[in-house]
């Protein structure tokens, strides 16, 4: 059994912090839990495109407003607490934050870690251990 607590993740190497975002990873691939969990909380005025053309993600919004819009169709779709967005498609999308997000996010495959996002948004896929 695994026992992670926020408070002590966002005090370690789990805690990411990059544009106007932070991501604190309660679960990585490391875990052997076939996927990663992380507590992402975005400012409020951010924008980001992602393009996570390795991994599929869900996320989960806890708190605040904001909208993603799908870059292939132009579809924009408001976000608020309790809505869930999937990228089930590799979806290049937008992301904004009209007050501060706080969301959970679920990433398959898992990330390790130690990705940051490329020219395109994307993480690169993870290299298998040896």
């Amino acid at each position: 059994m695994l026992i992670k607590k926020l408070h002590e993740i966002r005090r370690s190497d789990r805690n990411v912090t990059d544009k106007g975002w932070e991501s604190s990873r309660l679960l990585l691939a490391e875990d052997g839990m076939g996927f990663s969990f992380h507590v992402t909380t975005l400012q409020a005025g951010g924008e980001w495109t992602f393009h996570y053309r390795h991994h599929v993600e869900a996320v989960f919004v806890l708190n605040g407003t904001g909208s993603v819009e799908d870059l292939a169709t132009g579809e924009l779709h408001a976000l608020s607490a309790g809505t869930l967005y999937a990228l089930d498609r590799h979806d290049r999308h937008t992301l904004r934050a009209e007050t501060e997000l706080v969301t959970v996010c679920v990433f398959n495959p898992p990330v390790t870690g130690s990705e940051i996002h490329d020219e395109s948004g994307a993480y690169l896929p993870a290299v298998p251990a040896s």
